[in-house]
């Protein structure tokens, strides 16, 4: 599929020329999008749907999202997401006894802490007859927690859920290799001297080697690295443009920091150190100093660096899910509605990353929306050659036709609406929490900008996807 797609790619009218020069400031859009925005009339419809509760998200919170191994590497999981589950208590002072049910997502799980949702709770003071479960979805879990919200209290099980997730990608577990975890499996079941004796004499240097945890897709044995290197080759996206994608989301990243935008951090007072305020991975560079670093994963000709990908980080996020009629009965004026959303699902080795690319038509159906409806786009950014393979393949009516089955290409995404306060390669990217955070972005830039509906939208391991509509709440 890849050679096809390369040469099919490569022989498309070009449209990479709108990923250049964007390092430090918003683009427009095509003139073809601007056109199309301008000839219809928006739609200022509710997507509200009779019979069906109205799910509102109240409020979010996240820690500060940090590189790993720096302020967070002597905590474990629970710890982040007991700080961000105290810090929503306080940003939204709901009672404890009020929350119905606790879900927290998580992809490296602490074996002492596997279910982290119930020993967070706990640890932030919940009581102990609320029920909390983890979820893990990859790159997904935080948005799989929320939309397992959303079904909880749709289906009148619950009235107020609290949504969130974890990463600790400073203390990840390293087992014995499974010769050794065998050895000492056999030994404890052992009942004489001359039995632990034979078993000890099997033992073996190598039994030694660590097992570390997998960066490969178990599937097809390859990292999502040299996939996102593979399909920014096959959508014919330079070394130039994925760097100059980079440089834009730091940018805007730190104009946002420093304008107080990113309201949904707190700080987050780290034991035994100083309160951390904000995130520390927004690193505004130069395309030269970009330009030269070496290839991360196909060497020596790759194109996929450690500047245009995301950076391993440790982080928590939370936010407050009710049905509508609760929270206006408790006084709160709701930050969000959570409309439609949609999970997809496709081939893990060429297509790992495209999840967007496949949810967000499908989402737009459902919610009987266009492009030109959305106001405010937050994809997850794993590489940049990833989100830029996505909105190629969005912007190709081939790519629709041959491969998603559809008459059409969904389209573009106007720049100027797109990640306008950085994003995960910036912000940082723990795995576990980003879907939340992605949220909590749509719906304070919604509010900043005087938006209505949001488009949020992920990939995830295992080829999955998922993308959501975030529906501005009434000033």
């Amino acid at each position: 599929m890849i050679s096809l797609l390369t040469y099919t790619l490569k022989n498309l009218p070009n449209t990479s020329k709108w990923a250049l020069r964007f390092c430090m400031r918003p683009l427009s859009s095509s003139s073809q999008l601007q056109a199309a925005a301008a000839s219809q009339t928006k739609s200022k419809k509710t997507l509200a749907k009779p019979n069906i509760r109205n799910i509102v998200v109240v409020d979010g919170v996240r820690t500060p999202f940090l590189l790993s191994g720096t302020s967070y590497k002597d905590l474990m999981p629970h710890d982040l997401a007991r700080a961000a589950l105290s810090g929503l208590l306080h940003r939204t002072s709901v009672p404890k006894d009020v929350v119905d049910y606790i879900i927290f997502g998580t992809v490296i799980q602490e074996v002492k802490t596997s279910n982290v949702a119930r020993e967070a709770a706990l640890g932030a003071g919940f009581s102990d007859k609320t029920p909390a479960h983890t979820v893990t979805m990859a790159c997904i879990s935080s948005n799989q927690a929320m939309t397992t919200a959303v079904g909880l209290i749709a289906s009148g099980q619950c009235d107020v859920v609290v949504a969130g997730g974890v990463e600790l990608m400073s203390d990840i577990p390293i087992r014995h290799s499974r010769k050794m975890r065998k050895m000492m499996l056999d030994l404890n079941k052992a009942k004489t001297l001359a039995q632990r004796l034979s078993i000890i004499s099997k033992f073996r240097l190598n039994f030694l080697s660590p097992e570390l945890p997998a960066v490969s897709e178990f599937s097809t044995s390859e990292t999502m690295g040299h996939s996102a290197d593979r399909l920014a080759a096959a959508f014919a996206i330079s070394r130039e443009e994925q760097d100059e994608y980079a440089l834009r989301s730091h940018s805007l990243a730190k104009k946002a920091q420093d304008e107080g935008l990113l309201s949904d951090v707190v700080p987050f007072k780290v034991p035994g150190r100083d309160t951390v305020t904000q995130d520390n991975g927004i690193r505004p560079s130069s395309l030269d100093q970009m330009a030269k670093l070496k290839p991360a994963f196909i060497k020596p000709y790759g194109t996929v660096t450690a500047a245009n990908s995301s950076f391993l980080t440790d982080g928590a996020s939370a936010v407050l899910i009710m049905a509508e009629e609760k929270a206006l009965a408790m006084g709160y004026k709701p930050k969000a509605y959570l409309r439609d959303f949609m999970y997809v699902s496709q081939d893990p080795k060429d297509q790992l990353l495209l999840g967007p690319t496949y949810a967000t038509p499908k989402v737009l159906e459902k919610a009987g929306l266009t492009m030109n409806d959305i106001d405010v786009f937050e994809f997850h950014e794993a590489f940049s050659g990833q989100i830029l393979a996505n909105l190629k393949a969005m912007d190709s009516d081939w790519f629709a036709q041959n491969y998603m089955g559809r008459k059409a290409k969904v389209g573009l995404p106007p720049l100027e609406k797109f990640n306008n306060w950085g994003g995960s390669l910036s912000l940082g990217h723990p795995f576990g929490a980003t879907g939340c955070r992605l949220v909590m972005a749509a719906a304070n830039r919604l509010r900043k900008e005087g938006g209505q509906y949001g488009l949020v939208a992920a990939c995830a391991a295992g080829g999955q996807g998922h993308a959501m509509i975030v529906e501005a709440y009434p000033k």
